[in-house]
């Protein structure tokens, strides 16, 4: 499969961590090509929401406490952000590339495309795919360490995966740390030294930034190699697919076990330990639209990387592949595993893989609330939503921008969501655990840097606090 040539870095700061409410204050985005030189770029930053409480940690470490006085609202950034990502990816779909993205960055802009009434999957529908670029450093780690110094952690032998820590051990000047626009460069000099000196890594990684990339590079004969760090500790796993479940979850075996020994057991005891599985058994799930941190054993250089020889993993390998009636048997027992998912949640915020996806009635809806900037028309387009939670989220945005004009019920129900959320604890959080840490950290003996942030955080935190007594 061709690598694109459209490669989109991007990175977020947010007001905490708690992903169905953490609110993104600032996205950097860079378009490049595939030689990673830098077409484009965009940087968008905007005030807190009325109810989000940021947590003091959080902005000590992103340092954007000027934006509690921006002009900018939480919408206006995520419209501006979708337009820009739309139109970069116009002429050629995008691999959008984060770090650590498939468990926060890319969570966190999914969610708040879903607040604003965006199609909350942009990155992954059109042609476009995802690139997690710290589970490409897994396989680094494990395989191709000579690619990149990979630091240690407190001396070794435990190592350290933290951007800052890369660019350090890599002679890269990272400017200003906790910078989205700055993580995304920093981001593309890693890039820039793997490429150097092993570009067909990078191009198998972009390549399987997709579904149909991972299809294909999974379906080609010999194995691959696993990477993956735990605890600090690099784990390597020379494996090969044996099953798949609709539409996303993909099984690997792990070939230092015996094929023969597996096929041996029983059913039941096969179904056992398909749904279950775990960093000591021979199955290891994924998710096929997500980074999988594999490679071809073409590129393992190191022919020791494992307790056998490559050619009994050939080997292994192809008695896994010619087993059709072993793959079924995998596949049939992660069709059966039991959900668990609990999809009874008391807040929208918590609902965009519950509620299913709009209507298209609701869509063009959504479309005209975007295109017709009126009190009057949004309030009549809010009112033919049909699904509840995009209903809501388009009442918040009037009592937002139109209070005045805002009908009566809208309004309570928004001065409630308020009140709420800044008074009470919930799954967002607490204002008044918030105040007690900060007061806690301000009693510290901090820089200087760090005091002035904390005071301005409470400061913003107290007057939010006042405006709703």
């Amino acid at each position: 499969m061709q690598p694109s040539n459209n490669l989109i870095f991007y990175d977020t700061e947010t007001t905490g961590l708690i992903k169905d409410f953490a609110q993104i204050l600032q996205c950097g985005s860079i378009q490049a090509n595939r030689n990673l030189e830098i077409q484009d770029e965009q940087n968008l930053g905007c005030a807190p929401l009325p109810w989000a409480i940021p947590h003091p940690m959080a902005m000590v470490t992103n340092k954007k406490t000027h934006l509690f006085n921006s002009n900018v609202s939480h919408y206006e950034m995520m419209r501006d952000l979708n337009r820009q990502w739309r139109q970069w990816t116009i002429d050629e779909p995008g691999v959008f590339i984060t770090f650590n993205g498939m468990a926060y960055d890319e969570e966190l802009v999914r969610r708040q495309f879903y607040w604003n009434l965006f199609e909350s999957y942009l990155t992954n529908t059109n042609g476009n795919s995802r690139l997690d670029l710290l589970l490409m450093m897994n396989n680094v780690a494990a395989f191709s360490p000579d690619l990149l110094n990979i630091p240690l952690y407190d001396g070794g032998p435990a190592i350290s995966l933290k951007q800052a820590d890369l660019a350090e051990a890599n002679g890269i000047e990272i400017g200003d740390a906790h910078d989205a626009i700055a993580d995304c460069k920093l981001m593309i000099a890693l890039l820039e030294i793997i490429n150097k000196k092993k570009p067909e890594l990078l191009d198998f990684f972009l390549a399987i930034s997709s579904k149909a990339g991972v299809q294909e590079a999974v379906q080609k004969t010999g194995f691959l190699g696993l990477g993956e760090v735990f605890r600090r500790e690099v784990f390597r796993y020379p494996v090969v697919p044996c099953g798949s479940k609709a539409p996303n979850d993909l099984m690997f075996f792990d070939l230092s076990f015996d094929p023969q020994e597996i096929f041996d057991l029983d059913t039941q005891e096969i179904y056992s330990m398909v749904q279950k599985p775990g960093k000591s058994g021979p199955f290891k799930k994924y998710g096929i639209n997500k980074t999988i941190p594999i490679c071809p054993s073409s590129m393992i250089d190191d022919k020791n990387a494992f307790d056998m020889d490559f050619a009994e993993l050939e080997d292994r390998a192809q008695q896994i592949r010619e087993n059709i009636d072993f793959q079924s048997l995998v596949s049939q027992a992660m069709a059966d595993k039991i959900n668990n998912w609990n999809n009874e949640y008391d807040h929208i915020e918590q609902m965009i893989y519950a509620g299913g996806f709009p209507s298209n009635e609701d869509k063009d809806l959504m479309a005209d609330f975007h295109r017709i900037d009126s009190a009057e028309e949004r309030i009549k387009i809010s009112r033919n939503i049909t699904d509840e939670r995009h209903r809501l989220f388009a009442e918040r945005l009037i009592c937002q921008f139109y209070p005045q004009a805002a009908p009566e019920d809208m309004m309570s129900r928004y001065q409630s969501l308020i009140t709420q959320r800044l008074n009470e604890e919930g799954p967002w959080g607490s204002m008044s655990k918030v105040m007690t840490e900060l007061d806690k950290l301000l009693d510290q003996d901090n820089s200087s840097e760090t005091q002035v942030i904390l005071e301005e955080t409470k400061e913003f935190l107290t007057q939010r606090s006042i405006s709703i007594d």
